[in-house]
């Protein structure tokens, strides 16, 4: 199956019991309410990639290397034939498979194949930091089995460092002029639209945790 499909079909199925329990409970949908579950589904599937360049950091270094020699000697683009090549059965689970998630990201970003840079750390504190408090606030937004003001603090907290942290990487990014090493639509595809998804999830989930905290209630979400 591609690595593609797994990927959506993971983030479906950590989805579907948050959209599913809503439901079940309250008998109804809310837009917002789906954006962050998907949002938090989507930071799960990605703090298992973050464990895994933890784990096969040497993996990752090596691969750099070895999808940088075949974008030169095929001329595809290393993350696109990743993504849709074949990830059998049997290494579903594979931290080694999922590592090349970073070996493919690196022809665009070199910092992860590089243990001493700030994206490289703050990618791994993500993926061991995040997934306990995202799951709370999960649920919390699901059936409300949180105090609205706990809520309403942890999301603070959660979301301002999502979008501190993502901001920060830009200007490293272009800090230290690894944009000039690539072109216009690699900077868009694989730099700006998807870190811009957690600059603006961020504000947005900022947004919702002050309005928990001044309303007092979860009516924001909906309810």
């Amino acid at each position: 199956m591609p690595a593609v499909l797994i990927a959506a079909f993971s983030v479906a199925i950590l989805a579907v019991p948050g959209i599913a329990g809503r439901y079940y409970v309250h008998g109804d949908w809310n837009i917002a309410h789906g954006f962050f579950i998907l949002f938090f589904s989507i930071n799960l599937l990605i703090c298992w990639w973050e464990i895994c360049l933890f784990v096969r950091s040497d993996h990752v270094e090596t691969r750099t290397e070895y999808w940088r020699a075949r974008r030169a000697a095929t001329g595809r683009a290393p993350a696109a034939e990743f993504l849709f090549g074949n990830v059998p059965l049997a290494r579903v689970f594979s931290p080694t498979t999922w590592a090349d998630v970073w070996a493919t990201y690196s022809q665009y970003d070199g910092s992860y194949a590089d243990r001493r840079t700030y994206g490289y750390n703050v990618d791994i504190a993500n993926g061991f930091v995040t997934p306990v408090p995202t799951l709370v606030l999960y649920a919390a937004y699901t059936i409300e089995f949180l105090p609205v003001l706990v809520a309403g603090l942890i999301g603070a907290v959660l979301f301002w460092q999502w979008f501190y942290v993502t901001s920060v990487y830009w200007v490293s990014f272009f800090v230290a002029g690894r944009h000039t090493r690539i072109d216009r639509r690699e900077l868009l595809v694989y730099i700006l639209g998807p870190n811009g998804f957690w600059v603006l999830g961020g504000l947005l989930g900022l947004y919702v945790s002050i309005r928990l905290i001044v309303d007092g209630d979860y009516g924001v979400l909906g309810f």
